[in-house]
């Protein structure tokens, strides 16, 4: 369309050059989301396909910059120390995540850990994050965790406009598998507020689980990762599970309003005598990827087994005030994650098959409003658009295609109209020419048809 405005009356070779290039442009962008459909065959975790490859360094010296509202990837070895930039305001909150990919089958277990850190010029600790890792549960899996600068009225540490480091650490057992662990690292930021808020988070709210959802189970199946993590609203969700894989759910949970969870591993099938304990690993986290609980480990003979994750309260933005673990981590909007992984030993005493899963999700709670942010709150809230996607059961991936589809449906509206207006004066031009070539006819001849402007070619 830009192309046609700069055109002045009737174009000429020039101007109808530039109408062919816009028309070629526009089929290039219809063609663009087909690619990417067609891209390869997804990991046992799906990483962000826009992630950009980034290389953490040994010091601080070479700290690659990272930019607020990416995603990269990296790796990290035994003992690994990596560092990265961020070039910070005053004004907004930065969070840090990692999620940490091991290979299914090497050895992990209690003492691998990994953890997120921001610090300050100085190498004071902005916020020195949580350790996350594999507990007696010794089974690889994706595990997340993450940290943040935030902007605290009253606070004189990480406060200035400037430059911070986010370190990034892995911890290893002696007799762990000296395997390279892959990373997803994401960079989020949350606006600062236009006025001074609540800085006590609330000591009082409903912690009786709700009763179970209504209406009997629906299929739905999991995703292998955040970025394609399947939606879910208040519900009885029913899916399988294979021993040693990982799948991830997303739920919207608004300000105000409290998330309950709770997992059903149901009997195998001719189940023969045998025990596994911490048979499932049943995680939540937060919109910035930080883990905020687990629920109680859940061991396996064969028979039904269930697992509920404790009570949280409603999210609100004074909860990063609360030092008890995982309440203060509910402290954004947006969506939150459940993870499921069944521990390979399943497979091995009960047999290598899909076994049945349950899961049932309760939001509660009326919408509140959010804090007053001197921003737009980007990935810190729930629209109507996240509430549709998770009533559908879309992931964030297949949100973000249905977004660009619709668009393409309009921009192949336009450029076909482009297209037709193209050829009429690729046509018109064509017969000026010809006219011009010829000279005035002293007789009016009968013009012939037109020939080769017929449909446009299939590639187009």
């Amino acid at each position: 369309m830009g192309q046609r405005s700069r055109g002045r009356g009737l174009p000429g070779s020039r101007g109808l050059g530039r109408t062919l290039a816009g028309v070629a442009a526009l089929c290039a962008v219809v063609a663009l989301p087909g690619q990417a459909l067609a891209a390869g065959t997804p990991a046992p975790y799906v990483f962000d396909t826009a992630a950009e490859p980034v290389r953490g360094a040994a010091s601080t010296a070479d700290a690659p910059a990272l930019t607020a509202g990416a995603t990269y990837k990296d790796s990290i070895g035994p003992k690994g120390k990596l560092f990265y930039r961020l070039d910070l305001d005053a004004k907004s909150n930065a969070y840090v995540s990692a999620v940490a990919v091991p290979k299914n089958g090497p050895k992990v277990g209690i003492g691998d850990d990994l953890k997120v850190s921001v610090l300050d010029r100085s190498n004071s600790s902005c916020d020195s994050g949580d350790s996350v890792g594999f507990g007696s549960a010794d089974y690889a899996r994706p595990i997340s965790t993450y940290a943040a600068r935030t902007i605290e009225a009253g606070s004189s540490s990480c406060q200035e406009a400037g430059t911070y480091y986010v370190l990034v650490e892995r911890s290893t057992a002696a007799t762990s598998a000296p395997e390279d662990w892959a990373l997803e690292i994401r960079y989020q930021s949350e606006p600062g507020l236009k006025a001074a808020g609540p800085t006590e988070a609330s000591k009082s709210w409903p912690s009786a689980s709700p009763a179970p959802p209504s209406g009997g189970p629906q299929k739905r199946h999991g995703g292998t990762g955040f970025n394609d993590a399947t939606g879910l609203t208040t519900g009885e969700w029913r899916d399988e599970i294979k021993a040693g894989q990982s799948l991830f759910y997303r739920v919207p949970v608004d300000w105000g309003q409290q998330i309950f969870s709770d997992i059903d591993l149901h009997s195998a099938v001719g189940a023969k005598n045998g025990f596994v304990g911490s048979a499932v690993s049943f995680d939540l986290y937060n919109p910035a990827r930080g883990f905020v609980q687990d629920a109680s480990s859940m061991s396996y003979d064969g028979k039904q087994k269930t697992a509920a994750m404790d009570p949280l309260p409603p999210v609100a933005y004074e909860n990063r005030f609360n030092s008890s673990s995982g309440d203060g981590d509910m402290q954004l909007a947006g969506w939150y994650y459940l993870r499921v992984t069944l521990s390979p030993k399943v497979g091995t005493t009960f047999g290598d098959k899909p076994y049945g899963l349950t899961l049932r999700v309760s939001v509660k709670g009326d919408k509140r409003a959010g804090p007053a942010y001197a921003g737009a709150a980007g990935d810190f809230g729930v629209s109507e658009d996240d509430r549709d996607a998770a009533a559908s059961g879309q992931s964030g991936a297949q949100a973000a295609q249905s977004s660009t589809m619709q668009l393409v449906a309009a921009t192949g509206i336009g450029s076909g109209t482009v297209l037709v207006l193209g050829l009429g004066v690729w046509t018109l031009l064509a017969r000026r020419r010809a006219g011009a070539v010829e000279g005035p006819p002293q007789s009016a001849p009968t013009p012939a048809p037109q020939q080769g402007y017929g449909p446009p070619p299939a590639s187009w």
